[in-house]
């Protein structure tokens, strides 16, 4: 499985095949320890959450449908 590198602030993602910089469908595996808290009847939600790691594996294009043809660009403006 290779991942795909997260954008930065100075960083975004680009479809090779069509260009789109807005739209993708990302498939990310993550370990989370979460604060739970239940009220008397039971009723669970969560209070603190901390992202211990994160991987994405998977952006899939929403306009081309092309999977992990996906490239960091600059961001305009950004000073990289």
């Amino acid at each position: 499985m290779t991942t795909v590198p997260q954008p930065t602030h100075a960083t975004r993602w680009r479809c090779t095949l069509c260009g789109n910089l807005t739209r993708f469908d990302v498939t990310r595996s993550s370990k989370v320890v979460e604060y739970v808290h239940l009220d008397l009847a039971g009723e669970s939600s969560v209070e603190e959450r901390e992202v211990v790691s994160e991987t994405i594996e998977s952006v899939r294009c929403r306009w081309c449908n092309a999977v992990d043809q996906i490239e960091l660009v600059d961001r305009p403006g950004s000073d990289s």
